[in-house]
Parts: structure tokens; C-alpha cells; sequence
């Protein structure tokens, strides 16, 4: 139930604006208790007998903006201002003031929410609204090159923390009249602005009624970066795989639209939210099409191999020394005999040991500063799997393994798969230790049945794999040139699946 606190603020909030300047700025200071960043100038309107006041958030907006476009604008006499206020009012909204942005407001909850966006407020005594005048500048860091996805060839700018920059940095790669922007407000106390942005005549309608409707039920405080938006929106909480993709790469979200997904922007992050996603789109990378096709199916390829290693590597060799070892080569066998001789520990035991030191390693390289992190990750692996090997603790293959492992997972794209591959490895780790290869094929089977029966925002999670489109494949583990990639992808149901990259 709401306490009376919160009856109170929504009474203050509903209040409507009243006819008397003292009146209104009264209300405005003991809603938000008469905060030092509060500006209020009052001032009388030049030729004219009419108290005015301009009020707004120190920091938030344009301070030149305020004093050329509206205020110096209102103490310079006019030839003719009508003495009727409302007349008055009408003339200065039209004719006087001179910024782009303006709208009316009738009640503190305009004025309150407007101000907390960069916007002025103007008020003109004897009149019962206000002008909301859009005047929002605050300091955020410029474009520059991305810090989580490295760019080998392409564009080095990356998405920011502010809205409106990563909007326009999305326009600059399409300027296509179709491309849409749908506003939200998401928090009730944060009021966060969130973009949702796709193409018109290219994605699926039933795909943004989708998405719209469940932006529409988030309910929550704040919502201080993407994240929030993705847990709140994805289709399967409890699956470790993530449902949608985040980027800070604009030539991606750009690539994605063109192919008929959709982008979530959120002020305040410069991680934008890329949906649908699919299996094969894990694995994808903006650098497979500013290479020719051969070094683009070569990468894809690899990543292929480099995600099934950091998967099962380490549950392969636990099931191979524990439960098959006949499967080994004769003299790979006594090889791993030999150096396993002096270890106290089962192979279940010392690949869990390790795999959990090399992820102590990762988390504490990467919340380092970055010269630092980079120094005790390399380090720190050499100087532990030394010692250990030297103290008998693990044996010399098991380093090899978990090195392996850690190096397969740098080569995957994205960091939250490779999250998802870490737990999965653990999980099959303990299935290997448990009942072998038997165990592995039943962990590989139950991932198998999980992700077909996972969805995307309605795109089942194995497309076009299955359902098959086998018009995609030809952007799928192969990449072909980029002349036969006339169409875009089918499992999407794109209403124009004619590719931009045709060429007649």
C-alpha cells in the first residue's frame, strides 16, 4: 500500500498550474524542497507591465542557449506587445522566442518531468500553462573506439552514453526515411529514455508489435543500463543462452537492422540490445563482410571449433583419463600417465581447480585497470600453472587443456556466449566426471533439446538450422561472396527480403 508520503507527492504532482507567478514557483520549490541547482529568474517583459520567469536545472541545459534564444529575446523591448496576458503569452510563443523545441504544459507533473530532461520552463503571470522549451545540454564523453569489441578493419567509433548521438551515429550508416525511432519513458522514478529503432518496410510487423508490448509491462524503478531491458524482456529467464545481443558497435546495429531485426537504445549506456538472435548469429562479426568471403568463412569456421572446444575440451579429457582410456593413443597414453604419476588429485578434481583459478584470473583482470588486468592475467596464469605443475598439484596436460580452453573462448564474438559457454563447460565437466562420454553425449543431447525449443522473440533459437531456410545458409558457417547474398535472412520473414547488397 502507499504510504503517505507518496499520497502527498501525487497530490503536489497532480496540481495544475495556477494563475499566479508567486504561486506556481512556490509549488516547483517544495516538490523538489528548493535544491541549490534550482535557477529561477524573474524578470518583468520589456514594454510590457507582465512579471515572467524562466526556470530550470543548472547542468542540464545549454546556459547560452537560455540567455540568446529566451531570456535576452524577452528583455529586449518589442516595437508592439499586447497588455492582454494571454494575448501576451501567444505573441511570445509564436513570434518572440526563438527556440525549435516548444510545448505547453497545465500541471506541476509537466513542468517537474520536463525540467529533469534539460527543458526551460516559462512562466507568464495571469496565465494558467507554461512554454516547456527544450533547451537540454550535459557533458558526455565523445565518439571513440570501442572498449569490448576490438575493431580489426572497419569503423572505429563506437555507441556512447548519450541518446541522441547514438541516434544520429545510426542514421550516418542509413539514411533510409524507413528507419524508425519509438520513444519510451522506462522507470517510474528514472524516467530513462529508450529508442526503439528498426526499419519499416523491411521488418516483420508482428516482431515490433511483440517487442512494443512487452517494453510496455516493464515496471521498475530505474533502469540504469540495458541489461535491466534485456532480463526484463527475454523469452526464457532461466536459459543460459542470451536472447538478445549487446553491441557497442554502430556498424553492427546497423547491419542487424538492414536484415530486419530491431535495436534497443538506452540513455545512459553505450550498449545497445540487438534482437532477434539466433545460433548461427552468435558466432557472426562485422568483419566477416569487410573481408573477402574466404577469410570471412575461414574466421566463422574457427569460431565454430573455438566455441565447441571452450564447450567441451575439459569434460572430454576428464571422461577420456577417468572412464576411456583406451581411446587414447598407446604412447599419448603413458604420456599423460607419466606426468599425472605424483598428482594426489582426480582428473575431475584438478580440472575443476584449475578452470576455477582461470576464471578467478579473468574476473580479476578485467575489473584491473587495464594495463594492470592485462599484466595479472598473463602472469598470473604462467607464475600459478608453473607452481602448480612444479608442486605436483596438476599435471602438465591439464594446463595445456585449460589454456586451450581459455584461448577457444577469446576467439568467440561476444562476451555475454562466452559467459553462456563457461557454465555450460562446468556443467558438463561434472557430467563427464559422473558417467563418461555417456555423460557428455546426454549433456550435448539435453543443450540440443533446450535451444530448439528456445525462442527469440517468437525466431526459433536454431535457425535457420532448424526450421531449415536453406536459402540462409549461404550466410551461415560459410559466408559467399557478397554478390550472391541477394536476399535477407528468410527465418526473419522480412517484408522486403530483397538484400541491399544485390547487385543487378
Amino acid at each position: 500500500m502507499k504510504n503517505h508520503q507518496e499520497d502527498n507527492e501525487e497530490k503536489r504532482l497532480s496540481l495544475k498550474i495556477s494563475k499566479k507567478l508567486d504561486v506556481n514557483l512556490d509549488n516547483l520549490k517544495n516538490l523538489l524542497q528548493d535544491p541549490n541547482d534550482l535557477v529561477i529568474r524573474e524578470f518583468t517583459v520589456r514594454g510590457t507591465n507582465h512579471q515572467a520567469a524562466i526556470v530550470y536545472m543548472d547542468g542540464l541545459v545549454d546556459s547560452r542557449l537560455v540567455h540568446n534564444d529566451i531570456l535576452k529575446t524577452m528583455l529586449v523591448k518589442q516595437d508592439t506587445l499586447p497588455e492582454e496576458s494571454e494575448a501576451l503569452f501567444n505573441v511570445l510563443y509564436e513570434q518572440v522566442i526563438s527556440a525549435t523545441d516548444i510545448d505547453v504544459g497545465y500541471a506541476l507533473a509537466d513542468v517537474s518531468n520536463a525540467m529533469l530532461y534539460g527543458k526551460t520552463i516559462f512562466y507568464l503571470d495571469g496565465i494558467d500553462h507554461v512554454l516547456l522549451m527544450d533547451t537540454a545540454k550535459w557533458e558526455s564523453r565523445a565518439v571513440e573506439e570501442p572498449s569490448t569489441e576490438t575493431v580489426v578493419r572497419g569503423p572505429k567509433e563506437g555507441f556512447i552514453e548519450n541518446i541522441q548521438t547514438n541516434t544520429m551515429l545510426l542514421r550516418r550508416y542509413i539514411r533510409d526515411p524507413n528507419l524508425r525511432f519509438k520513444s519510451f519513458k522506462i522507470g517510474r522514478r528514472s524516467k530513462s529514455m529508450l529508442s526503439l529503432a528498426y526499419i519499416d518496410d523491411i521488418i516483420h510487423p508482428d516482431l515490433v508489435k511483440e517487442v512494443t508490448r512487452r517494453l510496455e509491462t516493464i515496471d521498475m524503478d530505474a533502469a540504469l543500463e540495458s541489461g535491466y531491458i534485456e532480463q526484463w524482456i527475454e523469452d526464457s529467464s532461466l536459459s543460459p543462452f542470451p536472447q538478445t545481443l549487446n553491441s557497442e558497435r554502430p556498424d553492427k546495429a546497423a547491419k542487424a537492422l538492414l536484415r530486419g531485426k530491431f535495436i534497443i537504445l538506452l540513455d545512459g549506456t553505450p550498449f545497445v540490445l540487438i534482437a532477434p538472435v539466433t545460433v548461427g548469429y552468435l558466432m557472426d562479426a562485422p568483419e566477416d563482410y569487410y573481408e573477402r568471403w574466404m577469410i570471412g568463412t575461414l574466421l566463422r569456421v574457427l569460431r565454430y571449433l573455438a566455441s565447441f572446444l571452450a564447450i567441451f575440451l575439459p569434460g572430454i579429457y576428464i571422461a577420456l583419463v577417468s572412464y576411456h582410456q583406451g581411446m587414447i593413443p598407446t604412447d599419448l597414453a603413458f604420456s599423460i600417465a607419466g606426468t599425472r604419476e605424483t598428482v594426489p588429485f582426480n582428473a575431475f578434481i584438478e580440472a575443476m581447480a584449475m578452470g576455477a583459478t582461470m576464471e578467478l584470473l579473468r574476473e580479476a583482470g578485467a575489473r584491473l585497470p587495464t594495463m594492470v588486468g592485462q599484466t595479472i592475467g598473463i602472469v598470473g596464469g604462467l607464475v600459478i600453472g608453473e607452481a602448480a605443475v612444479q608442486a605436483g598439484i596438476v599435471s602438465p596436460i591439464m594446463v595445456i587443456v585449460i589454456a586451450l580452453t581459455a584461448i577457444a573462448s577469446f576467439a568467440v564474438p561476444s562476451y555475454s556466449v562466452v559467459i553462456s559457454f563457461r557454465i555450460i563447460r562446468f556443467g558438463l565437466m561434472i557430467m563427464a566426471a559422473f558417467l563418461g562420454l555417456f555423460g557428455l553425449i546426454l549433456g550435448y543431447v539435453m543443450i540440443n533439446i533446450h535451444i530448439v525449443h528456445l525462442k527469440s522473440f517468437g525466431v526459433p533459437y536454431t535457425a535457420p538450422f532448424t526450421p531449415t531456410f536453406w536459402q540462409d545458409w549461404k550466410d551461415l558457417i560459410l559466408r559467399v561472396p557478397i554478390p550472391l547474398l541477394t536476399k535477407r535472412p528468410q527465418h526473419l520473414q522480412p517484408l522486403d527480403d530483397t538484400s541491399v547488397d544485390r547487385r543487378d
